[in-house]
């Protein structure tokens, strides 16, 4: 392959070809970074024109089994329905590119993006927007403005840009920024433990196998950024992209092709009517937007434009739409900048009323039902072993991984009145999920648990996926799960003209609607731990987003004392709610735990109802039970064991003699049990020279005898009578 353009960035190399394959397509960019090979295309359809207020633009990113050297796994061996990181992808790609086509572009439109290599230190989702946004910039589309993302990790305190797969796996953050060479666009940003620590732990699964295994126990270290040390790393990285996006559109300027000659979507607002509306109707508008909830101002706003053109009948109810719609922004906007009083009354920092409610749901292991204003999340939480986690592969994983934390998203059209069914998981749906996740992972220490948490969104007027994110840590708090930090999410907002801009805690829908940014922060009172952030004015300061942190800030510190606040009334589902406990023995006691043959434990398992795993390394004992009854009398059984006066270990040596006690007498001999309680075996040829008809006729169980330590065989020990 022939590359026409070679850009060297910070520490990687990009080469990109263009018009070598893919001719027939409006644009289109093979992209080689180390061993990575992304194809990407732009194709408009120039037959149709939608003539809704809407960019029919659809964005696939696809990754193919081939570039990593796979044959796709289970029964079908093509490449199906796109996974999660395919999907979320997508939607990355998407919210960066839709902001550069130009008002009224009404052309289907559809942007590919092919892998097809994988090098397993490439970044997938930064390649992916960038070659993109080439194929999209070389194209005959009237867009001149390269869009690119960098990635900002920091590893033992120093920040890396553009780290590799490797880097980003021991950063403490991931921070995803696009945009072009004068604006910030988009923000995807989460936080994680900088180290992974790996046990080897045995376990006893009496059901599936009775016998004794290996497990590996991962946990990670919750870690929220102070919003100055992200400030300082917001305007290193948006240095950096702002100078490599003027590296591309000086790169490939010469390989654009000539513009194409299309008609633009005619949304002419009818001046006369926006006027009419202005002298006559104004109070009304005010009136639904002030004093209405959402369902209340969206029917009053309808039963307006329909009296309206019931008095004239010779105007077109669309414009009139336009009109209302163009009346009503303008006074939304004019009220908090001028008046700073928000539609609901409310001022610009203040949050809206917070209800919580624990386990509404007697059968389920733990729920939340928060209310915020008129939005509303129903949060459940199912606890499971390390079998009830989610597997996954990635392309270029060299195996399964398990997802011990899900956050599963479901907005249903009945939360915003819309008469729809119930279909498929959207993108919408899928993005709103993982951010929750992404904000809620870095308080957890799973240690082999698997938690699912189900967000059913039941009314939405703004940010339910913030509500989700309280929600979840409520249902975490309902299900005694522990925590290291309290985590709540805001959604915030801005409006601005010219130099004047007012920025808006905890959004509503109307907000978010006719405001300039949707901005979700969700972190402690200390720090952030997720954020994203989508810009619809064309970029943002950072002196802005400096303001916009540390008034999310003051917002999430409210919010995080109202949830302190109903922990304290929280009353758990004993019935139903397993439990959990974890504790430390000295390791020099698991033998007498496990027992011959795992007998002790096996008891213990099926007379308390509990599943134990145990640490070998450093004695950490994990009791998991369907009730709390039943996980502490286990506990206690195990301590007692352990703190037996027998218990104290002794170093046996071949040819020590010690008295014992017969336990069990065999056909093969009897197990004797030695001072500290290890047992040892007597075997029927070791027990008397004389000769004897029945093992029984010369030993008894419980009869006190003195033995020698004839051998050791592995962790068995072969006895002699003396």
């Amino acid at each position: 392959m022939k590359y026409d353009v070679e850009i060297e960035l910070k520490n990687k190399k990009e080469e990109y070809s263009f018009g070598a394959v893919a001719k027939q397509a409006n644009g289109a960019a093979w992209l080689k970074s180390g061993n990575t090979v992304i194809l990407a295309t732009v194709v408009i359809d120039e037959t149709e024109i939608v003539k809704d207020d809407f960019l029919p633009l659809t964005v696939q990113y696809i990754e193919k089994s081939y570039a990593a050297g796979k044959i796709p796994g289970g029964f079908f061996k093509r490449e199906t329905k796109p996974s999660d990181f395919e999907t979320l992808t997508s939607r990355i790609v998407d919210r960066s590119l839709r902001p550069l086509f130009p008002k009224g572009f009404g052309y289907p439109t559809q942007i590919t993006i092919m892998v097809l290599s994988a090098d397993k230190e490439a970044d997938l989702q930064v390649l992916a927007l960038n070659a993109a946004s080439a194929a999209l910039y070389i194209s005959d589309i009237d867009i001149n403005t390269s869009v690119s993302a960098i990635r900002a990790a920091k590893v033992d305190g120093k920040l890396i840009l553009n780290p590799t797969m490797s880097e980003l796996s021991n950063s403490t953050l991931d921070l995803y920024l696009s945009g072009t060479a004068e604006d910030l666009l988009m923000i995807e940003m989460r936080t994680f433990g900088s180290e992974e620590i790996s046990t080897n732990e045995m376990f006893i699964d009496p059901i599936l196998d009775p016998a004794m295994g290996m497990n590996i126990i991962t946990s990670h270290v919750s870690n929220a950024m102070p919003e100055e040390e992200l400030i300082e790393v917001f305007q290193k990285t948006e240095e950096l992209l702002f100078a490599t996006n003027t590296q591309y559109e000086n790169a490939f300027a010469p390989y654009k092709k000539k513009t194409l000659s299309i008609e633009y979507k005619a949304h002419i607002l009818n001046e006369e009517l926006v006027s009419y509306i202005q002298e006559h109707h104004v109070a009304d508008i005010k009136l639904a937007v002030n004093h209405m909830a959402k369902s209340e101002r969206s029917t009053a706003l309808r039963q307006l434009r329909k009296k309206i053109i019931t008095e004239n009948i010779d105007w077109i109810e669309i414009e009139l739409k336009d009109a209302i719609e163009t009346v009503k922004r303008e006074q939304v906007r004019a009220q908090i900048l001028n008046e700073r009083v928000r539609a609901d009354g409310r001022s610009l920092t203040q949050i809206r009323p917070i209800s919580i409610v624990t386990n509404v749901l007697p059968s389920a292991h733990a729920s939340c039902l928060f209310t915020r204003g008129e939005t509303q999340a129903l949060v459940v939480l199912t606890m499971g072993g390390p079998k009830d986690a989610q597997m996954f592969e990635n392309l270029t994983d060299d195996g399964t991984q398990n997802e011990n934390f899900m956050v599963h998203y479901n907005f249903p059209g009945f939360s915003v009145g819309e008469a729809s069914p119930i279909m498929g998981t959207k993108r919408r749906e899928l993005g709103h999920g993982n951010l929750a996740k992404r904000a809620l992972e870095p308080i957890l220490d799973l240690d082999g648990q698997t938690i699912r948490l189900v967000s059913e969104i039941l009314e939405s007027n703004g940010s339910s996926s913030m509500a989700t994110v309280c929600g979840g840590y409520m249902a975490l708090k309902a299900a005694d799960v522990n925590t290291s930090d309290v985590i709540a999410g805001i959604a915030m907002g801005m409006v601005s003209q010219g130099d004047k801009y007012a920025i808006l805690s905890d959004i509503m829908g109307l907000e978010d609607h006719d405001g300039d940014m949707d901005f979700k922060v969700t972190g402690s009172k200390n720090g952030i731990t997720a954020m994203q952030m989508d810009i619809k004015l064309g970029g943002i300061s950072l002196d802005i987003l400096k303001e916009a942190l540390y008034q999310a800030k003051e917002g999430r510190a409210h919010i995080i004392d109202i949830m302190i606040e109903s922990e304290t009334k929280i009353e758990f589902n004993d019935g139903v709610l397993p439990s959990i406990d974890l504790f430390h023995i000295d390791p020099s006691f698991i033998g007498e735990i496990i027992g011959q043959a795992g007998k002790t434990i096996r008891e213990i398992i099926e007379k308390f109802e509990v599943a134990i795993d145990i640490d070998k390394k450093d004695g950490k004992v994990k009791v998991t039970g369907k009730n709390k009854k039943g996980v502490a009398a286990a506990r206690q059984h195990i301590e007692g064991i352990t703190n037996t006066p027998k218990a104290a270990k002794i170093k046996y040596e071949v040819g020590d003699k010690h008295e014992g006690t017969v336990k069990k007498i065999v056909d093969f001999g009897a197990f004797v049990e030695l001072p500290d309680g290890t047992d040892g075996l007597l075997h029927i040829s070791k027990i008397s020279n004389e000769r004897f008809d029945k093992i029984s006729d010369v030993l008894k169980e419980g009869q006190k005898i003195t033995v020698e330590i004839l051998e050791f065989k592995g962790s068995k020990i072969s006895l002699g009578r003396v």
